[in-house]
């Protein structure tokens, strides 16, 4: 059995790496380069790169940041934000990323998916999915509707159908971001994320809401194959972060499979 993944995550706005609460509010963190420095160092297993504004600003994607982030890490790099083409996939990867994160063009443009899996392989194609828990109805039998846009606007479109969509259209993994847990530290929504994990074949990452190491080990119980854990690791609005070898000694002493800390040879 393959040992599950710790991932950090980077909003970055402005060039800086911020933390939002539910998509709102964010607080400066520091430099991205910087802090996937610390985090490499610390054995996280991979980080991934969201460039927040590219899309709503339409432009490209911050690609000198993602070269200085790159340059100090040496674990798989997945960026986002403003792909709207295989030109951006290619422009991305040069700079450094291993996986492509896509998310509102995914919607706009479903084919995206398809393209960038033909040409990458389907294990680079990052279908990330933002989802919102509403009142279950004949179109959202799930009761989870997408939303875009950085959770502006909503789609009318069910999240485990759009997940089985994504699969088959190819993508290679899903993250499944709780709009409503997001920041929160009150745990990942794992409704969603079990009916998103029993209803593919993919891996899938859950994001949004862990506070407590014991929310990790819980995604990874229904299914989850790694785990976005980015407030635990640096946001000021946690009182007392942890350094992902403490979160992996913990998620061991629960029975977890996690990847070694090699800094602690």
């Amino acid at each position: 059995m393959l040992a599950n993944r710790l991932i950090a995550c980077f909003d970055v706005k402005d060039g800086r790496v911020t933390k939002a609460q539910q998509f709102q509010d964010n607080i400066d963190v520091g430099d991205p380069a910087e802090l996937a420095d610390r985090l490499y160092h610390e054995d996280v297993d991979e980080i991934v790169i969201y460039d927040i504004m590219a899309s709503a600003q339409k432009r490209q994607i911050d690609l000198a940041m993602i070269r200085r982030a790159a340059h100090r890490t040496f674990v798989p790099l997945t960026v986002g934000g403003g792909i709207r083409h295989l030109e951006d996939m290619h422009e991305v990867l040069r700079a450094g990323a291993e996986k492509i994160s896509i998310d509102s063009m995914a919607v706009r443009n479903p084919q995206i998916i398809t393209q960038g899996s033909v040409e990458f392989g389907r294990q680079c194609i990052v279908l990330s999915m933002q989802v919102k828990r509403v009142e279950k109805t004949a179109t959202i039998p799930s009761g989870y509707e997408i939303a875009i846009d950085g959770a502006r606007t909503y789609t009318g479109m069910d999240a485990v159908e759009w997940a089985k969509r994504g699969q088959d259209l190819g993508a290679g993994e899903i993250v499944v971001n709780s709009i409503d847990r997001d920041g929160t530290g009150s745990g990942y929504d794992l409704d969603i994320t079990q009916q998103i994990t029993e209803a593919v074949s993919l891996p899938v990452i859950a994001s949004g809401g862990a506070g407590l190491v014991s929310h990790v080990a819980d995604a990874f119980r229904i299914g989850a194959t790694g785990a976005i854990t980015s407030s635990m690791l640096y946001s000021p609005r946690v009182e007392h972060t942890l350094t992902v070898g403490e979160m992996k000694a913990q998620l061991a002493e629960l029975g977890e499979r996690v990847r070694p800390v090699h800094s602690a040879d």
